[in-house]
């Protein structure tokens, strides 16, 4: 029996005041050439989000101001990531990251990069979408 053990990286970052999120994440992956990265956690507040519903061509423009509750997702190609975000009054809503996500204060983001394998997106035949790839590096 074998197994392929790999630490993951880890990469801290704040975005600040003004800057685009997603943008901002796939810059800071691609200048450093990480072939399988993600996000760990990222916490801070946004002034602009678009978000596209699940399961359907709904988008939603959200203007105000709203903390990160919480984002996830792959950094691979284009990135797939999905957010939950808070207004004022404690209501959640969340969605495919689908546009402009406008640091209001801050965004603390931590970054994982599994160093023995790589990410990349294809169209899948069975979903119509650009679906995660997951290989590992002839050595």
């Amino acid at each position: 029996m074998s197994s392929n053990v790999a630490l993951t990286e880890c990469y801290a970052l704040r975005l600040k005041p003004g800057e685009e999120l997603k943008t901002s994440l796939l810059k800071f992956v691609r200048e450093r050439g990480l072939a399988a990265p993600f996000v760990v956690t990222c916490v801070g507040s946004v002034t602009n989000a678009t978000l596209r519903m699940a399961n359907s061509n709904t988008i939603k423009t959200l203007k105000g101001h709203f903390e990160i509750v919480s984002l996830v997702g792959t950094l691979a190609g284009e990135g797939h990531l999905h957010a939950s975000l808070s207004d004022g009054n404690g209501t959640v809503v969340g969605g495919h990251v689908f546009g402009d996500f406008l640091v209001y204060t801050t965004a603390e983001v931590v970054i994982g990069n599994c160093p023995n394998v790589q990410f990349s997106r294809e169209i899948d035949e069975d979903t119509g979408y650009d679906e995660l790839v997951v290989t590992t590096p002839k050595v």
